[in-house]
């Protein structure tokens, strides 16, 4: 029984369990499995790069400064998008974008942190 690659359809030659008659068909056959969620993936990753730059535009004295949140938005920054959260245990929250983090203050102002 001749076996027939998934992406051309063309027979192919070699291991028993192999699925396509080349790296090309294999590539092929995988980004058009993975078009939708990779599209996810990267509008996801441009967001975080966005936020990322936004915040490092900011030039920090001893690992911080303050800013408000229409600066913030005004350059572009998407409060939705973070990488992770730090709550001290003071029970106060930071929220990160890689490094680079924000603390919400009192009358929409906002510290800009750096972690070391």
């Amino acid at each position: 029984m001749e076996k027939q690659c998934l992406e051309c359809g063309d027979k192919i030659v070699g291991r028993i369990d192999k699925k396509f008659c080349s790296d090309y068909c294999r590539n092929s056959y995988n980004n058009k499995l993975n078009k939708d969620s990779k599209n996810l993936i990267r509008n996801i990753n441009n967001r975080l790069r966005k936020n990322y730059r936004v915040l490092d535009s900011y030039s920090l004295k001893e690992g911080k400064t303050k800013t408000t949140k229409t600066r913030l938005m005004d350059k572009g920054f998407d409060f939705d998008y973070l990488t992770n959260l730090y709550t001290t245990k003071k029970g106060t929250t930071y929220y990160f974008v890689y490094d680079l983090g924000y603390l919400p203050l009192d009358n929409d102002y906002y510290m800009i942190v750096k972690r070391e």
